[in-house]
């Protein structure tokens, strides 16, 4: 399986597809199936792990590999489960749960730290089959939160919930929690000191890249770590799930993208399977996800024509960063106008792929 890109020449690449041409927007990279239609590969899971300056000159050999083996293994465990029998949902949670248990990524245990050194965590899953969805925001004890979200879509009535209600909430249903030391790693704690001497009112966005560019009215570094992923059941059922640890030194309470239901995650089988990553604020605006979802809808577009023209969208209001998407045929689209995005696919006869770097 190979991917193309598209960073300079984006427009002559669909024209020469028989698509209709996006704006100049700048997109970095976009990568889509590059096998013909009639003998398309069919995709049954992709998962990221956010989308930055995810430079290969900035990168060790040997966290390139780290990165590289638990991008697989997260593929691995969330296809197991599809060969199981199990449905897109469990497949969608159990890949999570790789990503959140690694430091590596901005998500449980590696979730960056507030401006008043905490660890908030939010989280949201959706079915594409019944359209119902859970979320919950600002979490601090909770190792999990995507089980979490998961738990608030199968055993409350509600979509989301917040903060030390959530929390009690999945205390009640038997999750597992943790003393919030848990989710302590030395390098977001360094990277929140930096941020907070680099510019005690301005918030950066995880990791510790210093870069940063002022754009629509703010600033960020550039370095994005949520994680998330899209599932294709053998019942033709579709999941998508996101969980982030949101921006270092964050203040207020601030909530991103991730747990908004049609903004940093979506599913509907009518349409596609979305995950999220990048400068939150710009996705909410954008409602990203849902978007998405109706331009496939409602115009007929292909899942790579939509998440094409929506990224588009939130790169001429200043935002950056990508998303994977999975359509019911098995067809994936992993856009991002970043440097690099972690992401990764595997094939329903069990050929995984994972990239980095913009190629």
């Amino acid at each position: 399986m190979r991917f193309s890109f598209f960073p300079a020449v984006l427009g002559l690449s669909l024209l020469a597809a028989g698509c209709n041409s996006p704006s100049s927007s700048p997109v970095a990279a976009t990568e889509t199936p590059a096998t013909p239609p009639a003998d398309q590969t069919k995709y049954v899971l992709v998962v990221h792990g956010g989308a930055g300056t995810i430079l290969k000159s900035k990168m060790t050999p040997e966290k390139e590999a780290a990165y590289r083996a638990a991008l697989t293994k997260a593929l691995q465990t969330g296809y197991d489960q599809l060969q199981a029998g199990k449905t897109s949902l469990d497949a969608v949670e159990a890949a999570i749960h790789i990503l959140e248990d690694s430091p590596l990524f901005n998500a449980g245990k590696g979730a960056v730290f507030t401006h008043a050194g905490r660890n908030e965590m939010d989280a949201a899953i959706m079915d594409g089959k019944t359209l119902q969805a859970g979320a919950v925001a600002g979490v601090t004890v909770i190792r999990n939160p995507i089980s979490a979200a998961r738990a608030v879509m199968d055993k409350s009535e509600h979509v989301m919930m917040v903060g030390p209600g959530a929390e009690q909430f999945a205390r009640q249903v038997g999750l597992t929690l943790v003393d919030p030391s848990y989710f302590y790693t030395e390098e977001r704690w360094k990277g929140l000191q930096d941020a907070i001497r680099e510019d005690s009112t301005k918030a950066r966005l995880d990791h510790d890249d210093r870069k940063a560019a002022r754009l629509g009215g703010g600033q960020h570094d550039y370095k994005f770590g949520t994680v998330g992923c899209v599932a294709l059941d053998k019942a033709g059922n579709l999941a998508a799930g996101t969980s982030t640890g949101g921006m270092t030194n964050k203040k207020f309470g601030r909530v991103g993208d991730a747990p908004l239901i049609g903004a940093g995650t979506y599913a509907n089988n009518a349409t596609a399977g979305i995950s999220c990553t990048g400068w939150g604020e710009f996705f909410i605006r954008s409602v990203v996800a849902h978007d998405i979802s109706a331009l496939m809808e409602y115009k007929d577009l292909s899942v790579d024509e939509a998440t094409r023209t929506v990224l588009e969208k939130v790169a001429k209001l200043g935002g950056d960063g990508g998303l994977i998407a999975l359509d019911r045929q098995g067809h994936a689209s992993l856009p991002f106008n970043t440097a690099g995005m972690y992401r990764g696919t595997i094939t329903g006869d069990g050929k995984i792929e994972v990239k980095i770097y913009k190629e």
